[in-house]
């Protein structure tokens, strides 16, 4: 398989059905300048090999991360499996008690990809547990958005540099 060249840009992959995780990933956009802010149904192959590093943000629904992440995994693992190892990821997760499960998921996706976690995983717990909480927009603390424009200038920030 031919090399194919990789930028500094962050690629954030991002799904949101309440609001939070959109508002997260664009935060964490904001923070690291020069990155590459897509929804996950919108991703290609070729946006995840130009990358040089990734976000992963999305919410956990039934203690896995949601479908239409699940799907953009789904989609392009085997196509680029091989050709995007060491490169660097962090996750953010929206979650109504736990987010473990979702950060798992991710975790495991990510060793196969041989991906290299340089953050630890954000989980941003809004305590949503009745139907019509899990179901409501949320809104995000100035707070939490400014930890997420941190961590996409780290990111950032550490792929400009060579750090990882």
């Amino acid at each position: 398989m031919p090399h194919t060249p990789r930028s500094c840009r962050l690629l954030i992959v991002w799904h949101s059905r309440t609001g939070a995780s959109e508002a997260m990933a664009r935060a964490a956009a904001e923070g690291a300048g020069d990155a590459l802010l897509l929804r996950a149904d919108t991703v290609t192959e070729g946006d995840i090999i130009a990358a040089g590093g990734y976000l992963f943000v999305c919410p956990e629904n039934l203690a896995a991360m949601s479908g239409l992440m699940k799907e953009m995994f789904d989609h392009h693992y085997y196509a680029v499996l091989g050709r995007i190892e060491g490169r660097p990821y962090a996750t953010i997760i929206a979650a109504g008690s736990d987010g473990e499960g979702a950060q798992r998921q991710i975790d495991r996706i990510a060793t196969g990809w041989r991906l290299k976690r340089v953050a630890e995983g954000m989980i941003v717990n809004f305590a949503a547990q009745t139907p019509e909480a899990i179901a409501a927009p949320k809104v995000v603390s100035d707070k939490v958005l400014k930890q997420c424009r941190e961590l996409g200038a780290a990111l950032g920030e550490g792929m400009r540099l060579g750090i990882f």
